[in-house]
């Protein structure tokens, strides 16, 4: 039971009316008790509160950041008109901070045996699974004097996918990709190692490129062409360890490299290679194979949506391990983790070998913007200080980075907005270098 404001007005003006007219205790007992009639009155006609029925409907799954609706269907089966407010309560993280918190709360009227229609606007800012908490129904009576509440279970889930904001630098790295596998050149570096076609011999084409034996059997000169290879495996593994949860702006590191990984994931698909996901910290959190053409990109996202950074320090070691296990034919393998140096030195150094010797290894790591920011800084002393910690920090990176690459290893080190772009670039490199 819940009593309203005009509840508390009568009973002010009642008081004052004792207070002036009867000061008595009689004239006390009798305004409070037809006060007392009046909300039992009101009580007793109110609509019940633990008799309705909810349905849900509406959208199930979200990008991050955009908008969804979610409709409420409330049926009044009692013999009385409903007259309540209403409230649908989500999490926080469902609504952006711009948007009203009201979207949530409804005025309702309901006459009896009808239903309503109720839609809450949503805008989550975090991802993963977001679950209906509860329906909180505040009935009130005819009189407007008290009301009745109760809650109830509605269960719904909504599953808040990845944002993959990089995709608006795919219709250029596809413009690449397709320049890659149009041209018709000979087997020379950068040029792409698979067999395409023959074609007549043409002045200026490098004679060995001609194939004689095509050439035997007809009247002019074949020469072979050659593409980008094809059908190849890339996998791709996120550390979702203690360093991918370091936030750069309004981001985690890590949904920076899973928008980096749709973006290779969505290139190298229609490249024609076959591409996997792994993400690990000391356990296996994610795994993501077999899939190719359009159903893809919807498993990767899926499977990404529920990833949060775990609180730990990563076993690189077992990480290179379960790689190793899910993909032991050569393939592109792209390590989404940090450029600090003791977990490489300690247990990425010991495997990387290994990994070099079976496959072609990728490190991305995303670069603090701020980093840069602070070593370019002067004029305070505090300044002075923080551009000599962020000197050291990026001193460190590229000590790493070299390390890791006298292993063999490509290092991608970019700023949040650069990595996926950047990433996509070194891949069509590799690519066109044969190195796949």
């Amino acid at each position: 039971m819940a009593l309203t404001g005009r509840t508390a007005l009568i009973a002010a003006l009642g008081a004052l009316f004792v207070g002036l007219v009867q000061p008595s205790w009689t004239g006390l007992l009798a305004v409070e008790l037809l006060l007392l009639l009046a909300i039992v009155t009101d009580l007793a006609w109110a609509a019940p509160v633990n008799r309705l029925v909810f349905t849900r409907s509406g959208d199930t799954s979200v990008r991050l950041g955009e908008h969804l609706s979610v409709s409420l269907v409330v049926s009044n089966p009692s013999r009385r008109t409903l007259h309540a407010h209403l409230r649908d309560a989500w999490p926080p993280s469902c609504r952006a901070g711009a948007s009203s918190p009201e979207t949530d709360r409804h005025h309702l009227r309901i006459p009896s045996r009808e239903r309503r229609r109720l839609t809450t606007s949503l805008q989550p800012t975090r991802r993963g699974d977001r679950e209906a908490e509860r329906v909180t129904v505040r009935s009130y009576g005819p009189l407007g004097l008290a009301a009745r509440q109760g809650n109830h279970d509605v269960p719904w889930t909504i599953r808040v996918l990845p944002a993959f904001n990089s995709r608006k630098h795919l219709p250029a790295k596809l413009a690449r990709l397709r320049e890659l596998d149009g041209r018709t050149s000979v087997l020379t570096r950068g040029e792409g190692t698979e067999f395409d076609s023959l074609r007549d011999y043409a002045p200026g084409d490098d004679t060995r490129s001609i194939d004689w034996r095509a050439t035997a059997r007809q009247s002019t000169v074949a020469v072979r062409t050659w593409r980008p290879e094809r059908d190849r495996r890339v996998l791709m593994v996120l550390d979702t360890g203690r360093t991918s949860a370091g936030r750069l702006g309004d981001l985690p590191r890590l949904d920076i490299s899973m928008d980096a990984a749709l973006l290779l994931a969505a290139l190298a698909s229609r490249a024609g290679d076959r591409v996997d996901l792994l993400a690990h910290d000391r356990a296996t959190r994610s795994r993501v194979s077999g899939r190719s053409g359009p159903h893809l990109l919807p498993t990767l996202i899926d499977g990404m949506a529920r990833l949060e950074p775990a609180l730990i320090e990563s076993d690189l070691r077992g990480l290179a391990s379960a790689a190793l296990r899910m993909t032991p034919q050569r393939s592109l393998l792209v390590l989404f983790t940090g450029l600090d140096r003791a977990p490489v030195e300690e247990g990425l150094l010991p495997v990387l070998p290994l990994l070099a010797q079976r496959h072609t290894v990728v490190l991305a790591t995303v670069a603090d913007p701020r980093i840069q920011e602070m070593a370019g800084a002067r004029g305070t002393l505090d300044a002075v200080y923080e551009a000599a910690a962020a000197a050291q920090a990026q001193a460190e990176r590229r000590e790493t980075a070299a390390l890791l690459r006298r292993y063999g290893v490509t290092v991608v080190d970019a700023p949040p907005a650069q990595l996926a772009p950047a990433l996509a670039d070194t891949y069509l490199a590799l690519k066109a270098a044969g190195r796949l």
